[in-house]
């Protein structure tokens, strides 16, 4: 039997409600096998951050590459990446591999605010790992540091998504937030706008919903979806895990990525 592949590259999250760990659920419920390479340990949970432990770039390069020559995914999926040498290191296997169908998450920040990335890796992410994006995933915070300038509307967003799509040559996913519109997205795409609209469910646990949306754009994307497909899908399933109000930790706690699994070995 053949199945689609993805690969996801990022942090780990030791309590598994994002990065790499809501990564891989968020691929296996959408049909793919997933696979990763793991950018960071992170020691954190649904309060914060309090440590991060690097891979090195040269292992970074030897996970990559150990998928890419034995499983070769159909779209690859990229999350946190602290630092300039990680960044680069990534670049330079993908664009070897000659890899399809990539997703940038540009993390920048934790649901809980903590910062995961450095000022420099930043110029980096710009220049090295953007250019390469089939579609970057940034929220209002993130594309202000993008384009450049502040987003306080829905015509902000647009100039926003136009200008990083623009100057990168990607698609863009800017997603909204509460203090612009009610959980609307806009994705740009060769010069054309598109929005999303959501419904935004009232659940204070959103840990992981960046990396979950474009987690399942990926598995889409290597599907065979168009991206605009693969958006809308990807929001209907982050939607319904949200909606399923599963409440862990004491702080904003992950979403149920297994909310439609079922059969005798999830009883």
């Amino acid at each position: 039997m053949k199945m689609k592949t993805a690969l996801t590259i990022a942090g780990s999250d030791c309590s598994g409600g994002a990065g790499i760990q809501a990564d891989l659920k968020t691929m296996t419920m959408n049909g793919v096998y997933a696979m990763s390479a793991i950018t960071a340990l992170t020691a954190q949970n649904t309060t914060g951050v309090r440590g991060v432990q690097e891979a090195t770039p040269e292992f970074l390069a030897q996970q990559i590459d150990a998928v890419f020559e034995d499983i070769r995914p159909d779209a690859v999926k990229i999350g946190m990446v602290s630092s300039s040498e990680l960044i680069q290191a990534i670049a330079d296997r993908l664009k070897y591999h000659k890899a399809e169908n990539i997703v940038v998450d540009t993390v920048m920040v934790a649901t809980s605010g903590a910062r995961l990335i450095s000022e420099d890796a930043i110029d980096t992410l710009k220049e090295y790992l953007i250019p390469l994006a089939t579609v970057v995933t940034p929220n209002i915070p993130e594309a202000e540091v993008l384009a450049a300038m502040s987003i306080r509307d829905e015509e902000n967003m647009v100039e926003a998504a136009k200008k990083i799509g623009d100057t990168y040559h990607c698609a863009v996913l800017l997603k909204g937030g509460h203090s612009i519109n009610d959980a609307n997205d806009l994705l740009y795409q060769d010069g054309t706008y598109r929005w999303f609209k959501g419904k935004r469910i009232n659940n204070p646990n959103t840990h992981g919903t960046g990396c979950t949306l474009s987690s399942a754009i990926a598995s889409n994307l290597a599907k065979g979806y168009d991206l605009g497909a693969s958006v809308q899908r990807a929001k209907e399933y982050i939607s319904l895990a949200l909606a399923d109000m599963l409440d862990l930790g004491q702080g904003s706690g992950p979403m149920n990525h297994a909310f439609d699994l079922t059969g005798k070995f999830s009883k």
